[in-house]
Formats: structure tokens, C-alpha cells, sequence
């Protein structure tokens, strides 16, 4: 008995081991080279690990997401935070999610379509370069997809110019994901693209991070500087 107890634990230790180095070599080439999720891995991705983590109800509600909301998520995987946030804003309230992969839009439609979820658009888009008017959302947000985009910061601009003035910008991120940012990467990020840090909840393991836009008040108000000290003195 002890003899089989060694060798599980043996086993464990092995695939753990074996998973966080796999898991180090790709976070390593992604480091150096993004480019969007596959979309063969979407169901891989949405595993009950992380659906234990990340309860997609609960990450609703913590994105602050309120009845008739227009929102707007960019990278829905395999629709299953898009589903919950479409249920979360009703039927007076729309999702708009956007994907750079046609197939992993066709996956969300074919979802939606058959859970019967009318209140959800699902678009290929480019996050840089988004098909709509300035200040359409009250809520954007993204779960684990920062990281595969090439310039953020740009991505955030062009965020921030679709949400609304009270709108929210909001990251959700797991350490477990291969392009997991810093929380403090994401607000150095977005203060450079004219938000400011609202609430942050969470741990190190799995954070959200939710951002208002810096009121044009202050982004344009000049540096304050010291008088400088007289002639006479």
C-alpha cells in the first residue's frame, strides 16, 4: 500500500512538473510572438478548473454588469461568458461580442442559436479598429485575451473611444493562462490610453481589474510646478 501510495505521488509530482514547464515554454513564445487563440483550443480552454475559478455567472457580475446594458466583450472563446453576460443584462440589455477569428465567431452564432440567446451580436472585428460609433458601451470587457494582442495600448485607445463617459473597461486574468499579464503591466497600460484605475479584486491567481476614463478635465489639465523663486529673493 505505501509502495502505490509513493508511486502516485511520484506520478503527481511528474505531471505537475511536466505541465509547468510546457506551461513556461509557451508563455515564453508568446512572450515573443502573439497571435489569437486557435479556435480547436476554445473548448480546452473553457474547463471546469476554470469554470470553478472564473464562475461565469459570478465573473458577470463582477465585471459590474446590470440589467439593459449594451455591452461589448472582445475574444469570446467558446461563448460561455458570453452567454452569462447576455442573461445577466436581459432582454432589454445587448452583448456585442468580436472576434479576429471567423471560425470562433461561428462557433459563439451556432451556440447562441441554439441555447436559443437572442440578445447577442457576434462580429469578426479587429479590436484596433472597431465597426462602431464613439461611446456605444457601458461596459467592455475581456477575460484572458490582453494578452495575445499585439499592441495593447492601441487596442485600449480604440476601447476607449467605443465606451461610454461612465463606461467601464474591464480585464479579467488567470495565472494558469499562458499570456497572463501583472495587474500593474494592465494600469500602466491603460493610464496610457486614458483610464484610470476604478476597483481591483482578486488575487495574484485570478484578478479583475476595472477602469474608468480619466475625465477630460484632468487628461488635458497642466503639470503643476513649484513657483519659481523670485528675482527680489
Amino acid at each position: 500500500m505505501a509502495e502505490t501510495a509513493l508511486i502516485a505521488v511520484r506520478v503527481f509530482l511528474g505531471f505537475t512538473i511536466l505541465v509547468m514547464l510546457l506551461h513556461t515554454i509557451v508563455r515564453v513564445v508568446r512572450h515573443f510572438h502573439k497571435f489569437p487563440m486557435p479556435h480547436c483550443l476554445a473548448n480546452l480552454i473553457d474547463n471546469p478548473l476554470r469554470r470553478k475559478i472564473q464562475p461565469p455567472a459570478k465573473t458577470a457580475m463582477r465585471h459590474g454588469i446590470r440589467p439593459a446594458m449594451v455591452v461589448l466583450e472582445v475574444g469570446p472563446g467558446n461563448g460561455t461568458y458570453t452567454l452569462a453576460t447576455a442573461q445577466r443584462v436581459g432582454d432589454n440589455g445587448r452583448v456585442i461580442t468580436v472576434d479576429i477569428e471567423p471560425r470562433i465567431v461561428e462557433r459563439v452564432k451556432k451556440r447562441a442559436y441554439k441555447e436559443e440567446i437572442k440578445n447577442v451580436d457576434v462580429l469578426v472585428a479587429d479590436v484596433h479598429e472597431l465597426p462602431f460609433e464613439d461611446g456605444f458601451f457601458d461596459v467592455v470587457y475581456m477575460i484572458a485575451v490582453i494578452g495575445e494582442i499585439p499592441a495593447p495600448e492601441g487596442a485600449m485607445k480604440e476601447l476607449h473611444r467605443v465606451l461610454s463617459p461612465s463606461g467601464a473597461l474591464v480585464f479579467s486574468e488567470l495565472l494558469f493562462d499562458p499570456d497572463y499579464p501583472r495587474a500593474k503591466t494592465l494600469v500602466r497600460q491603460a493610464n496610457a490610453a486614458g483610464f484610470q484605475l476604478r476597483k481591483r479584486v482578486g488575487s495574484f491567481l485570478y484578478y479583475t481589474l476595472s477602469f474608468e476614463k480619466i475625465p477630460e478635465w484632468r487628461a488635458t489639465e497642466p503639470a503643476t510646478r513649484p513657483d519659481c523663486p523670485s528675482a527680489h529673493q
